[in-house]
């Protein structure tokens, strides 16, 4: 029996069959539920070790700084797989979001070797990568003396691995020539739209297709729901995160850009005419459509405000319809998904996204045994347990949006999250234009829209002024 059922384990460690029939067959031969997942997990340790030598840093120890997410708690409750297949020891810090950034900045900036591997956004390497502290992982992921042949680097999403890498010269694209791999995708997000099924099929709506629909559906909502809900969510708050999700992916489709760039000089286009357009919309939505305290709400405000029924949709990243659908909520099961092209003349959806990524410390004294962590943590095995198992929702690797266990507990669960990421994702990668004054302009363009919504200045008079504070300081950093 044992033989038989370690065969089974083998087999659906090569993807030879799906988890639901191993569970038939394990049963028939009467083996339980927690004998079958150590014997799954020894068999993936087995595979893993096959062609590649795990155990070269045995005995070595690697330090990770991580920030408080789902992702995190998917690593922390597979590391026991890590430690037994290579012998090296994993520690971390764990901090929350709002004070995250400052403690990678703080070690970074000093040079400590506390910390080997930490998560980032491709944002942040914008600063750190050109500053020194990061590791350029082309020198391992191109060494197959250090990369387990089977990592299959061209498995994760091209769009991700180009925004996860840059020249490091302000207004080069992101993953143009000369780009270095800053950091390695390891779950994402697109921007969508996450609604309230019960109310729309109450009101006899349907969900928006574009930015003139949303505004209309939003505003209908606000108008006559009831009971105090609102139309739309957007983030609002005097932040470089008010920019990046809803707000920009709209702002591309509509065929915006942050910055023109010539000859290696950039100049600010936030009030070009496509801006303009763009953004006198959305401002429009948010004082039609949105929360009364708009200005105060970050993605947290827009998460538990759907998940509380008190909006009718939002325009945010889809994890966070995930995580309303699913968690402790009023409205948990009962939230729906849609794309959205703003542009009612695009061909599709333009997602600016963010990339939770690995990166390593320029200063870390245990570099090797912390790419192995890396290319582990990043790597099919642990990214299907996440993805099957726990709440890693965005896969940032191909092969695991065609593994049927996962999609089919996603689609029976969460109606339309499939669909809707697979007419997004083509899209989806970081419209920003890389240069180093990038958290100073977005925290100055959200205070911008604050005072437009608030009517404080319109908008074309607003974005005419946001352009040249912006280009006054692109000259005074050289870069003008």
């Amino acid at each position: 029996m044992h033989e038989k059922a370690k065969e089974l384990c083998e087999t659906f460690v090569a993807r030879g069959m799906g988890r639901r029939e191993l569970v038939r067959r394990l049963g028939a031969l009467g083996v339980t539920a927690g004998l079958a997942d150590m014997m799954v997990n020894a068999s993936a340790t087995r595979a893993l070790a096959a062609d590649f030598n795990w155990k070269a840093f045995q005995g070595t120890s690697v330090k990770l700084l991580l920030n408080k997410h789902p992702y995190a708690d998917a690593m922390i409750a597979d590391i026991e797989a890590f430690k037994a297949l290579t012998g090296i020891n994993v520690t971390y810090d764990i901090f929350p979001e709002d004070v995250y950034f400052d403690k990678v900045t703080a070690a970074l900036s000093s040079r400590s070797d506390e910390y080997d591997v930490f998560m980032t956004g491709a944002y942040q390497t914008w600063q750190y990568g050109p500053a020194g502290w990061l590791v350029d992982l082309n020198e391992y992921i191109k060494d197959p003396a250090k990369t387990n042949p089977a990592y299959n680097w061209d498995d994760i999403l091209p769009n991700l691995r180009a925004s996860t890498s840059w020249s490091g010269k302000p207004g080069d694209a992101p993953g143009g020539a000369g780009a270095k791999q800053w950091a390695l995708p390891w779950g994402f997000e697109v921007n969508v739209v996450t609604y309230n099924q019960p109310l729309f099929d109450r009101m006899k709506l349907q969900p928006p297709k574009n930015m003139q629909e949303m505004m209309e559906t939003g505003a209908k909502i606000t108008r006559d729901a009831g009971g105090g809900i609102y139309g739309v969510g957007t983030r609002g708050s005097r932040s470089w995160a008010t920019i990046h999700p809803g707000f920009l992916s709209g702002y591309a489709n509509y065929g915006a850009k942050d910055f023109t760039v010539s000859g290696g000089k950039l100049k600010s286009a936030v009030n070009s005419a496509e801006s303009k357009e763009f953004t006198a919309m959305f401002v429009k939505m948010v004082q039609d459509s949105g929360p009364k305290n708009w200005a105060t709400y970050t993605w947290y405000q827009v998460n538990s405000d759907l998940g509380a029924g008190a909006s009718g949709m939002i325009y945010d990243a889809d994890s966070l319809g995930y995580f309303a659908n699913s968690g402790d909520t009023k409205m948990k099961g009962q939230l729906a998904y849609a794309p959205l092209a703003p542009n009612p003349a695009a061909q599709g959806p333009t997602s600016n996204v963010w990339i939770w990524s690995l990166a390593m410390a320029n200063s870390s004294r245990r570099k090797d045994a912390a790419w192995y962590f890396m290319q582990w943590a990043s790597g099919t095995d642990h990214l299907l347990f996440g993805a099957r198992g726990k709440d890693m929702i965005d896969p940032v690797r191909a092969s695991i949006w065609k593994d049927e266990e996962f999609t089919s507990r996603v689609e029976k669960n969460f109606p339309n999250f499939t669909k809707t990421y697979q007419i997004t994702e083509p899209g989806a990668k970081i419209y920003f234009t890389p240069q180093p004054l990038f958290f100073n302009v977005t925290t100055e363009w959200a205070a911008a829209l604050q005072q437009m919504v608030a009517k404080q200045t319109p908008v074309s008079d607003g974005l005419d002024k946001l352009a040249g504070s912006i280009d006054r300081q692109m000259k005074q950093a050289g870069l003008a």
